[in-house]
């Protein structure tokens, strides 16, 4: 390396000049320290054994990260059939309820007096207990079975996930 003080430029012209010459040295000092030495085996052994390493872990974060996705897909279809049957069961039961209803409107039309028609209307009223009751006991049966068969995919695969760990 040539150990020259530069002189400060007077000139755009000058400045120029110098940056040139500096960078010609400075190629000149890279090009004798030319990186021709040979690389020791282990070193060659242990980059390409990390380097083996590091693909292997890719794959089983890959393969894991796949997995994770069915799971998620197959638990968003669990939850898409899920609320198709809620809804259905919904309108179920309020057709039944207004069946129930035109059934009472039907009676009491043909009612013979007051008294019969308050008969009729207080007997509705106490089946009609009933029978909501039973229909909450669907609905909740219903969205029990939707939460276990939407969360299902999820279970399996972190216990999976959790067991490949322990193998590991």
């Amino acid at each position: 390396m040539t150990a020259e003080t530069p002189s400060i430029p007077q000139t755009p012209q000058e400045a120029a000049e110098q940056i040139t010459e500096t960078f010609k040295n400075a190629a000149k000092d890279f090009d004798v320290m030319k990186l021709d030495a040979n690389v020791p085996e282990s070193v060659r052994a242990l980059a390409e054994n990390t380097v083996n390493q590091a693909r292997d872990a890719y794959e089983r974060g890959k393969d894991a990260l796949e997995e994770s996705i069915d799971a998620l897909e197959r638990s968003f279809d669990a939850a898409g059939q899920g609320a198709t049957a809620y809804n259905r069961k919904l309108i179920d039961i309020a057709q039944r309820n207004l069946n129930s209803c035109f059934d009472l409107a039907k009676s009491m039309a043909g009612a013979k007096n007051v008294a019969e028609i308050v008969e009729l209307q207080s007997a509705f009223i106490r089946s009609q207990f009933d029978v909501f009751a039973g229909q909450a006991g669907e609905i909740r049966a219903l969205t029990t079975k939707i939460a276990a068969d939407t969360s299902e995919p999820i279970k399996e695969q972190v216990t999976r996930s959790f067991e490949g760990m322990r193998k590991s």
